[in-house]
Formats: structure tokens, C-alpha cells, sequence
């Protein structure tokens, strides 16, 4: 995957370093447990790299939890 600034990461998640690392160890998660891939990857590419680049690409966001 080509370098993607971290300030292009944080707009998707509303400059929160925190939303970021769990939205993306949560769809690793996903995408080691069988989900399908939103964007177009290498067969050995890492699962975070993944999904990192539908973050970047706002295939996936982050919803904010009722309280």
C-alpha cells in the first residue's frame, strides 16, 4: 500500500486518533473472519493495509454509539 498521511486518515474519523484504531482493527477483524474486500488489494496484503485503504477510500466510516 502507498503511503497515506495520517492527516488524510483522521478527517474520516473526525481527527480522533482513537476512532481510527478501532475502526481499523475492528474491520481487520472483519476481513480476517471472511468479510469481503470493499477495494482491490494483492492476495498478500495485510489485513490492516486493507483496511486502511477502504478507510481512505470512505468505503467504511464510523458510527457514532447512542447513549
Amino acid at each position: 500500500m502507498a503511503y497515506v498521511p495520517i492527516q488524510d486518515l483522521l478527517k474520516t474519523t473526525d481527527e480522533s486518533v482513537y476512532k481510527l484504531v478501532v475502526l481499523a482493527s475492528k474491520r481487520a477483524l472483519e476481513l480476517g473472519a471472511g468479510s469481503e474486500k470493499l477495494v482491490e488489494a494483492a492476495p498478500n496484503t495485510k489485513l490492516t493495509s486493507i483496511a486502511l485503504k477502504e478507510i481512505i477510500e470512505n468505503k467504511v466510516n464510523c458510527k457514532e454509539a447512542k447513549k
